[in-house]
Order: C-alpha cells, then structure tokens, then sequence
C-alpha cells in the first residue's frame, strides 16, 4: 500500500487533473499549485497503470525543461520536494538525471532533459515514454511540444499490455501574445507575420485543452479608472498552501509588467535584464511602412540555426542598411526553412541583383552520426550559405550597434520594416542581458537565450558577413561573398517593377 497524500486546492486545477485528453496545458500566476499539480499527475497516472503479466505497473515519463540551469534549480526541486530521495529511492544526477521509483507493485522512471542545444532534442526523439511534462512551456518552442507528441503512448509496448493513458501535460506562467500557447488556446488571433504554413500548424486539435486559472490578486482601481492597488482574490488556487501575505509581498518593487504576468496572469512581456542595444528608438529606427524591394542591388541574409531557426533579409541602400523581413520557425527543421526561405527570395526579392548569405559558422561542423550540415542542407536547396567571418559575440554585437548609432544623409543608417515583430521586440527589451540573482544590478556578460535571441543571432551574422564588422576583426577580410545558385530563375530580372518617385526619401 502507497501512502500517498494530495488535495488540489482550486477548482481549475482539479479540472485539470481529472481531465483525460491527450494534451492538457495549464497557466496561472506564479504560486498557484500548477508545477505541484503536474508532479502528481505524473504519480496519479502511474498509480492508475494497469499491471502487467507480472503485476508491475510499469511506466516511463520525461519532465522537461528549456535550459539545464532552471531544470536543476526549479523543476528537479519540486520534484524531490514531494519525492525525496530518502523515501522514494535515489536520485540519478549523472546527466540524464533520472529518478526511478518502484514501490509495492509501481516502477515508475522519470527522466529529466534540457532542450538547450539540438543533440538534446535527438534525445528526445530516441526516448519511449508513457507521457511527457513540459514544465515552463512559455519558453519552449511549438515544434518540441510537437516532438513530444511523437513519443508518447510508447511505454509500456503493446506486448506488455501498453499504456493505461498517455499523453502530454503542460505548464506556464502568461507567455507574450503572439506565443503559440494563447494562440492555440483560441484567447487571440494568428498574429499576421507568422507564414501561412505555421498559422495551420497553430489550429488547436480536439483532444488538446487549455486551462487558465485566476490571478493571484485583483487590482483595485482610483475614480479615474486607474490602478491604485492590489488586493488578493478570493477565489486565488492554492491559497491553502501558502501564507496570506504571499502576493502582497510579492509584489513590493515590482513594475506592472512584471505583476501582469507573474501575478495577474495577463498576457504579456516583461523586461526583467537590461537590454543588449540601448541606443535602440522604436521611433527612429523601425519604418512607419513597408519597405520596399531596392530593385538591382544585392540582397544580404543572415541565418541562425538552432532548434527555431530565424533569418533577417536586407538590403544596404545609399549607404541605410533596410531589414525588410524576418522568418523565424517555430516548427519546422532546417530542410522545410530552406525550402520557405528559398522561395521567399524567388518571390520578394526575385529583383535583387545578387544573393549574400551567412549563417552560424558552427553550422559548417558535421555531427558525428551525420555527415550533413545545415549548410549543406541550403546548398541543397540552391542556396550557397556560408559561415559568417567570426562567431565572437562582442564582434557580433558591435556590428549591430555600430549601424544603430550611424546617420546616413540625416537619416538613420538602420531601419527595419515594421513587420519584423520577432526583431523589433527584440531590440525593444526582450533581448538582453539576464538580471543574476545576487544583490545589486548585476548582469550576465553574453546575451541571454530565449524566444528573441535566435532571430538576432541571425541578424548579426547578417551584418558581418555584409562586412560591417571588418575592422574589428583586426582589419580581416570576411569570408567571400557567394551568390545563391540561380538555376530555380531567381535573379530574372526582365520584370523589374519601376521605383516609385520619391519612395526612399519618405523612409
């Protein structure tokens, strides 16, 4: 006999955990029992695994999170806070960390993986698991819930009578608008710059559901219609399992941004490093319109690769460096984002003279299992990629900034289309320098990894392999310019569209 203990406090959450769908997904304001509530579920469903032949109610789960830091400090925690060591059998720290549990008739094995890196995610796709949690789905990508989905329902085999259920669960704190979470969910539109072929890819299936539990506290407002206040929420979950002045605290020193997301559960960003490009204006240097294709001259394009490949395309015009598009993936592997890249500048950009591109110089590396590359993949696809001239971040950063702070006949010499959302967020805050957790205003020294970093990372290889960092690379000439294969009839210039008069000087 287990001995075993939980009672969910809050109506949202033991929704959640009675339902049975495939994909269940729960968001709420920090403290709100929503991690707990996802270890146990990992438990109850164990404990509801029919036995096998020989009595054992065998089953296999994967708990995952974004980086290995927060999966050691946050995630790992809260598992061993309710299935410690001492009472439920050692814990594995060797990487995977693994925890397995066999008690009376239940052999439970649960392994713990950061997605920061691609060799992680082919760990995954090798793994057969009963049911996957996804812990902080906020920063994960749409394209590993989708990997996720793909190996469960895998252990126990059919041989062995197979999983009772099987699935994959989910939890957040509110992620920004435009993330697949609330898209999926149906609480805001596909937002316009994500492609056609991803919008599909957002359409939310029938055995998927979504849970959103109520804010941690209400806000009081003056006559004015304006926030004087918070004051907590009576119908807050799991209110039984802290103290009364947990959110009034919580709280103190904090901006709304800030309280928004972490406390009131809003959709929304918040800005808690310091941003990489502070001499960034939104009013400066974002167009107040589309900008358009500079027919005959060349087209500069800057890829990262990664688990969500980004990629900036511009153009260098009078001297203006022009970003006029971003592609940023959120479910697609580097094959299809050639593919869609490849015909963005067989459409958009069929006027360019030529074709510039640059990509992560990790890129040109073979794995030890493949003998491809993301470069060869593009050259595949008729594009002729190849490594940008150095992967230095202080270099790469400096070839940004350095145009951010140019003037080009009085007018700023970067401008970027007011499309490119990804980049301008990005450069608005969400690419930055993460706060460290001491005292003081204390910063990591390399930009941070999250949602905006890869699309910037781009962008800057864009940049030096256009030149722009030559001088600081003690004056080393990048690597040579090559010209994507023409033989699709890319570059056919024959119907050229005429420039509109007076069209640049508005920019």
């Amino acid at each position: 006999m287990i001995d075993f203990k939980y009672r969910p406090d809050g109506e949202v959450v033991k929704a959640f955990m009675k339902d049975d769908t495939f994909f269940r997904g729960i968001r709420g304001p920090v403290g709100s029992g929503k991690s707990v509530s996802c270890c146990v579920e990992i438990f109850r469903r164990a404990l509801a695994q029919e036995p096998n032949k020989q009595g054992i109610r065998r089953s296999r789960w994967a708990i995952i999170r974004n980086t290995n830091p927060q999966l050691k400090t946050t995630t790992i925690k809260t598992w061993l806070d309710w299935f410690p060591e001492d009472a439920w059998g050692k814990f594995t720290w060797s990487v995977p960390y693994t925890h397995m549990i066999k008690k009376g008739d239940l052999e439970l094995e649960v392994l713990f993986l950061a997605l920061d890196r691609p060799e992680d995610v082919k760990k995954l796709l090798s793994l057969e698991l009963t049911g996957i949690w996804v812990n902080e789905a906020r920063e994960i990508p749409k394209s590993i819930i989708d990997a996720c989905t793909m190996r469960v329902g895998r252990f126990p085999s059919m041989r062995d009578g197979g999983a009772t259920w099987t699935g994959v669960i989910c939890d957040t704190n509110a992620p920004e608008e435009d993330h697949w979470w609330p898209i999926m969910s149906g609480e805001v539109p596909v937002p316009d710059h994500i492609p056609r072929e991803q919008a599909k890819m957002l359409v939310k299936p029938d055995n998927w559901s979504f849970y959103t539990q109520p804010s941690g506290m209400v806000e009081k407002l003056d006559e004015d219609g304006e926030i004087d206040d918070y004051v907590p929420n009576d119908v807050a979950e799991n209110r039984e399992y802290m103290r009364e002045d947990y959110y009034p605290n919580l709280i103190r020193g904090k901006t709304k941004s800030w309280i928004d997301v972490y406390v009131m559960n809003k959709l929304g960003s918040i800005q808690e490093g310091k941003p990489i490009y502070q001499m960034f204006a939104t009013d400066v240097h974002v167009a107040k319109e589309e900008i358009p294709i500079a027919a005959g001259s060349p087209l500069y394009i800057g890829i990262d690769f990664g688990l969500t490949p980004a990629a900036t395309m511009g153009q260098k015009v009078r001297g203006r460096w022009l970003i006029q598009q971003e592609i940023v993936a959120f479910d697609m592997g580097i094959v299809r984002f050639a593919e869609v890249l490849r015909q963005e500048i067989a459409t958009r950009f069929s006027t360019c003279s030529e074709v510039f591109i640059y990509g992560d110089p990790a890129g040109d590396f073979r794995a030890q299992t493949d003998e491809s590359t993301p470069f060869h993949i593009l050259r595949g696809a008729g594009l002729r990629a190849f490594p940008a001239p150095s992967n230095s971040v202080d270099l790469r950063l400096e070839s940004v900034a350095s145009q951010l702070q140019k003037m080009a006949d009085g007018k700023p010499a970067f401008l970027i289309d007011p499309r490119c959302q990804q980049l301008i967020k990005g450069f608005e805050g969400g690419y930055q320098y993460r706060r460290m957790e001491v005292s003081g205003e204390r910063y990591a020294d390399k930009p941070d990894k999250n949602m905006f970093s890869h699309v910037h990372d781009a962008l800057q290889y864009q940049m030096l392999g256009a030149g722009e960092g030559r001088a600081l690379i003690n004056n080393q000439k990048p690597a040579s310019a090559t010209v994507a294969n023409a033989s699709f009839n890319v570059f056919d210039n024959r119907n050229k569209p005429q420039r509109r008069k007076g069209l640049w000087s508005r920019l």
